[in-house]
């Protein structure tokens, strides 16, 4: 038997979800909902470090920020496509773990493999309710019944894009950054002798701290962070609105 969770969080990368959302995660963690993480690839594209140690710095990551599952799909770094095979492989995800919210990249961005990652994941979730497509985990070797999330978010990534709504992480800001520097391997290490990469200068994770700041500054709390959304987000008072 599967465990259910709550939310369910992917990344074209081991890293992305700490990047986007890991301040958000913790908060719901800290708050009793069960979250997991699932890697689409294991990152063995990136310049710096290798696909093993990534494995290892996810580990860390998600022990940091709490999480009651990660898995990694093995997908290709760079080459992964929105078709069947792919989407099948995180229905199958999606029906193990039946969670209420997925989140997802970033719609655009500077790397092709989110907004690839964001279209790829946003269909399973729908394709995953449909009765006629069967599904069966081969670790059980029990055929799975549908399941489609009530909701689905994207974080924000690396380019500046118009939240719809933000969500105040105050307080568990440490947590995230605690995750996200987990893979030391990515980011500004001024002993390492890797290439440098867009993400590894100190404006990069300096920017991860600022950009969260003024998130925060916008709606009057320290800090936030910003998710788009595919449908209109309903409900039920107006006083649901801060």
């Amino acid at each position: 038997m599967s465990m259910k969770l709550d939310i369910l969080a992917f990344g074209a990368h081991p890293d992305d979800v700490e990047l986007g959302c890991g301040g958000t995660i913790a908060k719901e963690i800290a708050n009793g909902k069960k979250v997991g993480i699932i890697d689409l690839t294991r990152g063995e594209l990136g310049t710096r470090g290798t696909a093993e140690t990534r494995d290892a710095e996810a580990a860390e990551a998600g022990q940091i920020l709490g999480v009651s599952v990660r898995e990694n799909l093995g997908f290709s770094d760079g080459f992964f496509v929105n078709d069947k095979t792919h989407q099948l492989e995180i229905i199958k995800m999606i029906r193990k773990y039946q969670p209420e919210m997925v989140l997802c990249n970033a719609i655009d961005d500077r790397h092709i493999d989110h907004g690839k990652g964001s279209d790829v994941v946003s269909n399973a979730c729908f394709l995953s309710g449909l009765l006629k497509i069967e599904t069966t985990l081969s670790e059980s070797n029990t055929q799975q019944k549908p399941w489609r999330p009530k909701l689905v978010y994207h974080y924000i990534q690396w380019k500046y894009l118009e939240p719809d709504f933000v969500v105040d992480i105050s307080g568990y800001m440490e947590k995230k950054l605690a995750a996200v520097y987990a893979y030391k391997t990515q980011f500004f290490d001024p002993k390492s002798t890797e290439p440098e990469t867009p993400i590894s200068s100190k404006n990069f994770t300096d920017s991860v701290d600022y950009r969260a700041r003024d998130l925060g500054r916008i709606v009057g709390v320290n800090y936030a962070e910003g998710f788009t959304v595919e449908r209109y987000p309903a409900i039920n008072s107006l006083f649901d609105l801060k």
